[in-house]
């Protein structure tokens, strides 16, 4: 796995090695990052929840943010971003949570996030809880104008109820990106 375009350009990222994370591949990041430029979206200030080995947000922060928030409950997914940090030299631009997404989202939070990426583990019943946390309880600390992209299972589509914050969505079987935005808080 690589950082695709920008500051860290072909750099090789460490992964995670098993069976239990599933890295987002370099096909679907560059799906993702393509659209975001198309919605022209701010990427100053990103929260990556469950973010592993940090690849979605290391390819934002290549691409220029002023600031990425990694949040992930695993210590060895932690210990695997650090190395990351180090090896792209970009520690001093970044901020590592080690808890679980659902008691970082509990807790208020001064920033303001203007870009937010969910990727929790697939088919565990994650993606709507905690995009019910992000819009009610966590939803001060987002930007107006922020965008949420959440990849997750085609097998677990999000909820009806959040349909109204759509405004976009690629399927790549059997994986999907749903992009959520228009004025959320």
């Amino acid at each position: 796995m690589r950082i695709i375009t920008g500051l860290f350009k072909g750099k090789k990222l460490f992964t995670l090695e098993g069976v239990t994370t599933r890295p987002t591949t370099d096909f679907i990041r560059e799906m993702i990052f393509s659209t975001l430029y198309d919605l022209d979206v701010d990427m100053t200030n990103v929260l990556d929840l469950y973010s592993g080995c940090g690849s979605l947000g290391l390819e934002a922060l290549s691409r220029g943010p002023a600031k990425v928030t990694f949040v992930e409950g695993s210590i060895k997914a932690v210990s695997t971003l650090i190395a990351n940090l180090e090896h792209l030299k970009c520690k001093d631009r970044c901020k590592i949570e080690l808890k679980k997404v659902e008691t970082f989202l509990k807790h208020e939070n001064d920033n303001k996030y203007n870009l937010v990426f969910v990727d929790p583990p697939y088919d565990k019943g994650l993606v709507n809880t905690t995009l019910g946390l992000l819009l009610d309880t966590f939803n001060l600390a987002l930007h107006k104008d922020c965008v949420i992209v959440v990849e997750h299972s085609y097998d677990e589509p999000i909820a009806a109820c959040f349909n109204e914050f759509i405004i976009k969505e690629k399927v790549n079987k059997p994986i999907v990106v749903t992009f959520l935005g228009n004025k959320i808080c």
